[in-house]
């Protein structure tokens, strides 16, 4: 087969039902297809075993369970061992169209971009079939995930279809990676600390009588947690560790003065109302400027941020790490 080799990987919890239809769908390009049997209880990797003859199959066993992460995470190092030249991740439960493979790996083989992910959003018309709690949270998680990764020009950060040059992928410390439902937006995380170029290619809605294993009730607080903490690692590392620009100092200042003339009106609204005496004009000014110069610099290095999206892909210049 000519042209890079493709590996796709797909990890299995729960989806013996659709697995090999989904393998049945797989389109030629495909080179190799990395089945993790991620401690399934239906016996997913079995079912594989047994009614899938494509000699691309291999399949992986997971003593425990690793996650939807932990699993992806072992078939792409298994891949890149095997000299795979782009990593192709899809869910095993049919929502994802195989058929999209070809497009999704393009602009990686064109050297446009470094990892391509889907977007179910592009054509809002396919999400009529989209539980509403799933429009909810992505809309949500969508802004979470721009702030803590940077990349500001995409949407569905939690669309777990995606593809990626290995070589950019040898460069990511896997082992710091969440290995459960954050997987996909701390992915991104690791992308941007990288300046790797990540594009949207859209994609249809596809719900059938699958079930999701995410609950939005219960995964909120753990994602916005999770968005936090990254969103304060990359400004320190994008803004005051690999680089000091104008951004940086608009930040820092902006931070101050706001949180200084917050602080600053909040004592003395306390301390003159506990006697019972109204702010002069001058001191209502004293901590109003600072509030509103500091919001105005914090806007200032959020639009240099949003503008600071990657836009060269690295991999042409990547080598193995060392």
């Amino acid at each position: 087969m000519s042209g890079p080799k493709i590996a796709v990987v797909i990890p299995c919890y729960r989806v013996a039902e659709h697995i090999l239809r989904v393998l049945a769908a797989m389109p030629e390009q495909v080179s190799a297809i990395y089945v993790i049997d991620d401690a399934c209880p239906h016996g997913s990797g079995d079912v594989v075993e047994r009614g899938c003859t494509d000699p691309r199959v291999h399949v992986l066993r997971n003593a425990e369970n690793l996650g939807v992460g932990g699993a992806s995470l072992r078939g792409f190092a298994q891949a890149c061992a095997d000299g795979a030249h782009i990593l192709v991740k899809l869910d095993g439960d049919g929502q994802m169209a195989p058929e999209l493979i070809p497009r999704l790996v393009a602009p990686i083989i064109q050297q446009r971009s470094d990892c391509t992910k889907g977007n179910r959003f592009f054509d809002l018309a396919s999400t009529r079939g989209m539980p509403t709690h799933r429009l909810l949270g992505n809309a949500l998680m969508s802004f979470f995930a721009k702030l803590s990764s940077g990349y500001w020009n995409i949407f569905d950060p939690n669309n777990g279809y995606l593809a990626m040059d290995a070589r950019v992928f040898r460069w990511l410390p896997a082992y710091k990676i969440a290995p459960r439902y954050f997987f996909e937006s701390d992915l991104l995380f690791r992308l941007g600390t990288l300046r790797a170029v990540v594009q949207d290619i859209p994609m249809q809605c596809r719900y059938g009588s699958e079930t999701s294993n995410l609950r939005l009730s219960r995964n909120v607080l753990p994602f916005l947690g999770g968005h936090l903490r990254n969103t304060a690692k990359r400004t320190l590392y994008t803004y005051f560790l690999r680089d000091f620009s104008a951004a940086s100092i608009n930040l820092l200042v902006g931070a101050l003065l706001l949180g200084g003339g917050m602080t600053l009106g909040a004592y003395k609204w306390w301390s003159l109302s506990s006697v019972g005496q109204l702010a002069s004009s001058g001191t209502v000014m004293l901590a109003a400027l600072p509030v509103i110069i500091g919001f105005q610099l914090l806007l200032s290095s959020l639009t240099y941020d949003i503008q600071n999206v990657p836009r060269d892909p690295i991999s042409k210049y990547l080598d193995d790490p060392p």
